[in-house]
């Protein structure tokens, strides 16, 4: 979610904070992309999501939500690269954004802080009643920063510790960042097979395929969540899991967001962007402007947070409830 774009040079999405890519920043934490994926509108720029106990969330920001104004500069033909720069600040100066929530405006003053990004929430969901997979490990995984891969091998590990014998990766939300921890996220839950591909215009150029060397949880039953929200690196490790069959994919067709771009630039301070490469998954789909298509949808009302998660699996009258009995079944 705060991330760089090191090693995944992509103009779609920007983070909102410094050294993003490194554990923390000093921001207000959040994730933008342009909107047009989101919700059709090409006006503002849209939160793709927010910092857990950052400056944005604090405030109530949500993903899908559209900023229309920084300090009364309006975003209609901003730059993210502008907007993130203009985000960020020296640690407690503040920023007042113009927001739109659904049909609802406001103005939110946020304080920019140091935030420290633990990229990974996991809890353990016990089903009562269920013959197998009574005990489900949920594991949120927020951005792909250096951090990324060693939280979910820890997430994992903890929840062995409980006897969980299945998993759910949520992704929904997770726009992305460094490259090389999505691959290595992909080799802890695969031991074979292809990850990625990497295409110019004469074809496969690189291949980055899992060997069972850094595999740590390669045949547990396995659920990944995605969303509108859910782009680059998380689309490529989603794409990843759903083309070896290693899982099941819930939710909604994912950002689309495929291109690897240079940005080259010109005399007059502007810049050009080149795409001079594409991701492609396992099954060659180039996911650009069209996304990861999951293997099932996920209930309207389905929650995004792990307590939400638990008692949508524990209730089976709820209107978010999935089968348990059924849910890792392709």
């Amino acid at each position: 979610m705060i991330h760089s774009l090191v090693s995944w040079n992509l103009k779609n999405s920007r983070v909102c904070g410094k050294s993003g890519s490194q554990g923390t920043l000093t921001g207000v934490g959040l994730s933008i992309g342009y909107p047009m994926a989101l919700n059709g509108s090409p006006s503002g720029l849209a939160v793709m999501s927010a910092a857990p106990e950052g400056p944005a969330e604090k405030s109530g920001i949500l993903p899908g939500d559209i900023i229309l104004a920084i300090d009364d500069r309006s975003t209609e033909d901003m730059d993210i690269y502008d907007a993130a720069e203009r985000l960020q600040g020296p640690e407690g100066t503040s920023v007042d954004l113009a927001i739109r929530s659904g049909s609802n405006t406001r103005h939110v003053v946020l304080k920019r802080q140091k935030v420290t990004l633990n990229p990974v929430r996991s809890r353990m969901c016990e089903i009562p009643g269920a013959k197998e997979n009574s005990k489900v490990g949920y594991i949120k995984l927020t951005t792909f920063n250096q951090n990324a891969a060693g939280s979910v091998k820890e997430a994992i590990k903890k929840l062995r510790e409980n006897d969980v014998k299945s998993f759910v990766l949520d992704l929904r939300n997770n726009s992305g960042g460094l490259f090389p921890e999505g691959i290595e996220i992909a080799k802890i839950w695969m031991d074979k097979g292809v990850i990625v591909y990497i295409c110019d215009s004469q074809g496969v150029r690189d291949i980055y395929e899992a060997d069972g060397v850094a595999t740590v949880a390669a045949s547990e039953p396995l659920v990944v969540l995605v969303n509108k929200g859910t782009a680059s690196a998380s689309e490529i490790l989603a794409g990843a899991l759903k083309d070896n069959k290693r899982a099941v994919v819930y939710g909604e067709p994912t950002y689309g967001k495929g291109k690897i771009q240079s940005v080259f630039a010109l005399s007059d301070g502007s810049g050009l962007a080149v795409t001079v490469a594409r991701y492609e998954t396992p099954a060659h789909t180039d996911i650009d402007k069209v996304g990861v298509t999951p293997d099932r949808p996920l209930p309207a009302s389905f929650p995004t947070d792990e307590d939400g998660f638990c008692s949508c699996l524990r209730d089976s009258s709820s209107a978010c409830n999935l089968n348990a009995a059924q849910l890792f079944t392709r």
